[in-house]
């Protein structure tokens, strides 16, 4: 991989593209899918200004994105300040090991910071191991177990 400086931004409406190939990577690798309405219906909410929808990042090098975060305020009971969920995070295969998941990371981190929320949180499967070595260097591991309805 080029050494050429990462760049971290917001999505914009002309990343559709690059953002569909990362999100189905992304699907791809949970062995998931969704239909195409849904791709553009996210992407829509990404760019939206609605407070209860997802906003969007995009990791590029050299003009090619390479991954993406989806991260999402809300309000929390335990506290007055709204959180942050970063609820996905994709680089592609290629660029895995540049610095692009903790860049994207720590501009989710860097977002929440600006917008006075505490606490940033995800969550990934256990068998997500390349991953996680980097979460634990910049997260901290919790005990919580996720349950969901059906």
């Amino acid at each position: 991989m080029s050494q050429t400086e990462l760049n971290v931004r917001f999505l914009r409406a002309d990343d559709y593209e690059s953002w569909c190939a990362l999100w189905r990577g992304y699907l791809t690798f949970y062995e998931a899918s969704v239909p195409d309405v849904v791709y553009a219906t996210t992407f829509e909410r990404l760019l939206g200004d609605d407070p209860q929808d997802y906003s969007g990042l995009i990791a590029e090098r050299d003009g090619t994105a390479i991954g993406l975060a989806h991260y999402l305020f809300h309000r929390h009971c335990w506290k007055i300040e709204d959180v942050c969920y970063l609820q996905d995070l994709f680089v592609a295969p290629g660029a895995r090991g540049s610095g692009a998941g903790r860049a994207l990371i720590e501009a989710v981190y860097a977002q929440a910071d600006a917008a006075g929320a505490p606490s940033v949180y995800w969550t990934t499967q256990e068998f997500n191991h390349s991953a996680r070595q980097l979460y634990d260097r910049i997260g901290q591991l919790t005990p919580f177990i996720k349950y969901q309805r059906g």
